[in-house]
């Protein structure tokens, strides 16, 4: 018998009702296979949390959840409550200090589901997003300087280091040979950004050149994000930075016809080097609009 401890953190708006399905399924799971256990404490942290404490979630939030196996989120956000406050209030400080470096999201159009494309089906629609989750361009590296003034500057800074690029691009093609796929794409915008994407083009490059027995083909992030509506069946694992797979993710969620179907799993794939539990959540936003009222799709849940 296999005993997991998982912290369970509903959110916001329909993260509620597709969790509290979730752990029925879960607990219905586990009675009919009769092989593993799940013990949940479950955590009020999010923008109600903050609207009465000023942050997302305690500050020693990171050492409670270290005694935990996985991490099950349901949705985070709040129209009162600024988008970049609830993500680097909670779910980025979980990412990066747990490094929890993969995300891996499949995309898949469901038999029995309609999709957006004409003609297309559930043979034509069926790869896996794998993005990098750690930095790219959700470091958190930048500034303001002077800010209200009319000279007001704001400085983002992408932030790509080799050990990260390295591990992203080879957990992909271990991904493509381990699921018997045959190709990685690597989403790249190295025609305009030439630091940080050229870098990241040789580094793929690189990496390739150690399983040739997988093929491998890099896309502009504009071109790509239009492939993925005119040719998906042309893909099998996609490996992008932070922002790009944000993107993508996205959109291959459109094609599975609902944001309500893909799952996303964010985690640290080696047992050796791992610090923290995995996190596991729907691709889904809060939606407040429609919580409670019991027509949330709970299936990436």
């Amino acid at each position: 018998m296999r005993y997991h401890r998982v912290a369970v953190l509903p959110g916001d708006g329909i993260g509620h009702d597709v969790i509290t399905e979730g752990l029925q399924t879960l607990a219905l799971l586990s009675e009919l296979r009769g092989d593993f256990r799940l013990e949940t404490a479950t955590f009020d942290w999010s923008c109600t949390y903050y609207l009465e404490h000023g942050r997302m979630m305690p500050a020693d939030a990171l050492k409670t959840l270290e005694e935990f196996d996985s991490i099950y989120l349901g949705a985070v956000g709040f129209p009162s409550v600024p988008d970049h406050i609830s993500l680097w209030g909670m779910l980025l400080p979980i990412r990066q200090s747990f490094d929890l470096y993969v995300n891996q999201r499949p995309i898949r159009l469901l038999p029995g589901t309609v999709g957006p494309l004409r003609g297309r089906g559930p043979e034509d629609i069926n790869f896996i997003c794998i993005r990098e989750n750690t930095e790219g361009e959700y470091a958190g590296v930048g500034g303001r300087v002077r800010p209200g003034e009319s000279g007001e500057v704001a400085v983002q800074t992408s932030v790509y280091t080799r050990p990260a690029v390295e591990r992203i691009m080879r957990y992909a093609f271990d991904l493509a040979r381990r699921e018997g796929r045959r190709k990685v794409t690597s989403a790249t915008k190295s025609n305009a950004q030439q630091y940080g994407m050229v870098f990241w083009d040789e580094v793929h490059a690189a990496v390739a050149a150690e399983y040739p027995d997988i093929q491998t083909e890099k896309w502009h992030i504009d071109a790509l994000a239009a492939r993925f509506i005119t040719h998906p069946q042309t893909f099998d694992v996609v490996v992008a930075s932070n922002l790009f797979g944000d993107i993508l993710t996205d959109i291959g969620g459109a094609l599975q016809g609902s944001l309500g179907i893909p799952p996303s799993a964010n985690f640290h794939p080696d047992p050796a080097t791992r610090r923290g539990p995995a996190l596991f959540e729907p691709v889904h936003g809060s939606a407040p609009d429609i919580a409670g009222q019991g027509i949330a799709n709970p299936i990436a849940a």
